[in-house]
């Protein structure tokens, strides 16, 4: 039995470093990154993936009971949450951002990616 519970330590162990890993990671690429919605990115993909995995680690360390029911529901809400919030600041910041095309090129449904408009003084205009 002890055997067991050293495996469960260990696992959880692992998934507890492997989500504070996973923070150090996500606070370089906040850090590194210029652009408010690339740093918002790498802070919210690091949260979901880090939480998750930490709190992964504790239910395992601390077996099956009422504890790690509660934990699971917290990783729920936070993996429901987290994304959700993330979404509508990047609509913020997309809505009122006031240089796009200094960070984004915006592509409009239906125009040819890669092309000049025509117009209408050039020689294929004129030709037909």
């Amino acid at each position: 039995m002890a055997v067991l519970e050293w495996l469960r330590f260990l696992a959880g162990a692992a998934l507890l470093l492997m989500g504070l890993g996973i923070f150090v990671i996500e606070m370089i690429g906040v850090f590194r990154f210029r652009y408010v919605l690339n740093r918002m990115h790498a802070a919210a993909m690091g949260d979901t993936l880090g939480i998750g995995c930490c709190m992964l680690g504790l239910i395992v360390i601390s077996g099956w009971n009422f504890t790690s029911l509660k934990l699971f529901l917290v990783i729920l809400f936070l993996w429901l949450s987290s994304p959700t919030s993330s979404h509508l600041i990047a609509r913020l910041e997309v809505t009122t951002d006031e240089e796009p095309e200094k960070h984004y090129r915006r592509i409009v449904m239906g125009e040819e990616c890669g092309t000049e408009p025509e117009e209408e003084g050039n020689a294929a205009a004129t030709e037909r």
